[in-house]
């Protein structure tokens, strides 16, 4: 292989990393709600995640937010990472972790909504179709989680995951306009964090019983899945040819993270359950797809 064509398939190497983060963190979080509590485990995760965001910054000489966009910053850090990891962790307590990595991949089709309503970005109705394949997919899934004609939840609360993260995402939109994606992802996971020390109280009383193992798997949250992985995703998307080609990895992390689960937790999903997420991920591509088809038409016409 040459140097050039090398070159080219590092993003991809580094796409491939990040979803393997991001798909452990499932049961990796699973793990350790055994020992600790979903507000205290956001607090561990990401003082460990800001630490090292915050001193790659100081290291490379990052310039900080300016004064006037500090609230927005904020409003990311509560919406992506106070908000989303409060309700993930707490939804992922409730359920499989494969169901939770299944419902967590609608955070697109939600974002897709947001972008359309607020951010005023074209839709034809076909895009439609896919977001009601992935809606009727979730509701299979939910389904799954019914006991006495009551529904778990675990699953509004994913859901509510979800919807935060489509906020951030939305927001990240915004802010990527004039940051780059690490002063973005460094800053608002700063104030993330800073709003998860109301829990700081909590961990502190619950790291002595904690088991060394549980340690190990928490640190690994901070540095890779909330960390590390964010800086490899912006390089592939900054450095690919396509972008799309990149994102398709995404469609992977659900399928990923239930295997692991089952290898590491033993966990298993009900077969109607399985159906509903890869039916939720059907939609998503197909809502990609169109997405994208739209743009290249849009682009091909003459003005």
């Amino acid at each position: 292989m040459t140097q050039s064509k090398f070159a080219k398939t590092i993003p991809y190497i580094c796409a491939a990393g990040t979803v393997f983060f991001w798909a452990s963190a499932f049961p990796a979080v699973k793990y350790t709600l055994e020992y600790f509590t979903p507000g205290s485990l956001m607090t561990y995760r990401f003082l460990v995640a800001a630490a090292l965001l915050l001193a790659y910054c100081a290291i490379k000489k990052v310039p900080p937010p300016t004064k006037k966009d500090l609230p927005l910053f904020a409003l990311s850090g509560l919406a992506g990472i106070f908000l989303y990891m409060w309700a993930f962790n707490t939804g992922t307590d409730l359920v499989p972790s494969g169901i939770s990595s299944f419902i967590i991949a609608s955070v697109p089709v939600f974002t897709l909504i947001l972008s359309i309503v607020f951010l005023k970005e074209k839709s034809g109705p076909a895009i439609w179709i896919g977001v009601l394949i992935s809606f009727g997919g979730i509701g299979i899934i939910a389904a799954t989680q019914i006991t006495e004609m009551q529904l778990n939840l675990g699953i509004p609360l994913l859901l509510g995951a979800a919807v935060s993260g489509s906020i951030f995402i939305t927001l990240q939109k915004h802010l990527l306009q004039k940051y780059t994606a690490i002063q973005a992802t460094a800053y608002s996971v700063a104030f993330g964090t800073a709003f998860s020390l109301v829990f700081l109280p909590g961990m502190v009383g619950e790291l002595p019983a904690a088991s060394p193992s549980a340690h190990i798997v928490v640190i690994y949250l901070g540095l890779f899945p909330a960390a590390i992985a964010y800086l490899l995703w912006g390089y592939a998307l900054a450095k690919t040819e396509k972008t799309a080609y990149v994102t398709s990895f995404l469609y992977l992390s659900p399928f990923l993270a239930s295997i692991m689960a089952f290898i590491w937790l033993g966990e298993t999903m009900p077969l109607l359950a399985v159906i509903g997420g890869i039916v939720v991920v059907v939609g998503m591509i197909i809502t990609n797809v169109l997405k994208i088809t739209g743009k290249s038409r849009r682009l091909g016409d003459p003005e």
